[in-house]
């Protein structure tokens, strides 16, 4: 069953009774609909996601008796570490998800109070869900009209968790940026890859295997042309006017297709990430298990995934148990930068 932790009513005007101020003022002022554009961020609450829920099979024999989520770093459990950085960065709910030793991450949270903050459980013990599915899973305990960061409960960083990934929704309209992709450039395996002109996800890749995935996994397809448009925002052609193109097209296509691939940005992604619940209602058309990273990939050709680089990020997976002692030392060295 979820369990839900309610605030104290705290006699605060709602986020609803801004919006609906905003309507009145519209009527008198004008040009006041700018101000009305923005207004659902302006009044949004601070929420959060915790993914917490996973086996952390590469952390064995400690996770033979514990959740990842409370495996000890620097004295506290990585969870904690977590929670208290988005305590710090001013947020109110942080909906934590739960599977392996699930009751032992709710008796911690009860323990301490859950930290004063509105922090809610979305349970997974009936089955693991992925990244995709648990957010999913989690909309319910959301307010629907604010932005969500999501936080993997393994990750150790000095990154602003307040301003920094929503920056982008604020300064554009909601419509062209759905999620904010915290990236870097770090030594890894797989790589997400950006328009290097606006920073939108356009694909990933795998270096050790050669696998593409998202719109430039289809320059390797019959339709270069329409991979090529869909990846500059350009929409697709039908198939009269694909049989039409002329042979200079096409070789300006196959020229620009070669820039596309050897011009994008290759990031690592951090698994830290911010989505707008508008995203929801595509959600209802994908399995109750998916990931969220193909989630983003399938659909970055028409909502735009934006990649935030960030040349000051220190991060640390604490994945291995060969990690443990490394991050002892990277968590105190944070600390010590922060004082």
């Amino acid at each position: 069953m979820t369990d839900i932790k309610h605030l104290a009513d705290r006699n605060l005007p709602t986020c609803e009774t801004s919006i609906h101020l905003f309507y009145v003022i519209a009527l008198f002022f004008p040009f006041s609909f700018l101000l009305f554009q923005y207004s659902s961020y302006l009044c949004a609450m601070k929420q959060a996601m915790v993914f917490a829920a996973g086996l952390g099979t590469r952390l064995k024999p400690l996770t033979d008796t514990m959740p990842k989520a409370l495996v000890p770093v620097a004295g506290k459990p990585l969870l904690e570490h977590v929670i208290t950085q988005l305590q710090d960065a001013g947020f109110e709910r942080i909906v934590v998800n739960i599977h392996h030793f699930g009751q032992q991450i709710i008796d911690f949270l009860d323990a301490h109070g859950r930290f004063g903050l509105d922090i809610r459980i979305s349970d997974e013990r009936d089955q693991l869900l992925e990244t995709g599915g648990g957010i999913k899973k989690a909309r319910p305990l959301f307010d629907p009209h604010s932005p969500i960061l999501i936080h993997n409960v393994d990750i150790l960083s000095n990154a602003d968790l307040g301003e920094g990934l929503f920056e982008p929704m604020k300064s554009h309209r909601p419509q062209d940026v759905y999620a904010t992709l915290l990236v870097s450039a770090r030594t890894t395996s797989r790589y997400l890859l950006f328009s290097p002109t606006s920073h939108r996800l356009i694909g990933w890749k795998n270096t050790k295997t050669g696998e593409l995935k998202g719109p430039i996994a289809k320059m390797n397809s019959d339709d270069k042309g329409a991979a090529i448009r869909s990846l500059n925002g350009e929409g697709s052609t039908g198939p009269e006017e694909e049989r039409h193109d002329d042979n200079a097209l096409r070789n300006e296509e196959m020229a620009l297709m070669k820039r596309t691939v050897e011009e994008s940005m290759a990031l690592a992604f951090s698994g830290i990430h911010v989505l707008s619940p508008t995203l929801f209602p595509l959600m209802d058309a994908w399995p109750d298990k998916f990931s969220i990273i193909d989630f983003y990939l399938g659909i970055c050709n028409d909502y735009p995934i934006i990649g935030c680089p960030d040349s000051r990020l220190r991060l640390m997976d604490v994945g291995k148990l060969d990690t443990l002692a490394a991050a002892d030392a990277f968590v105190t060295q944070l600390r010590s930068q922060t004082l």
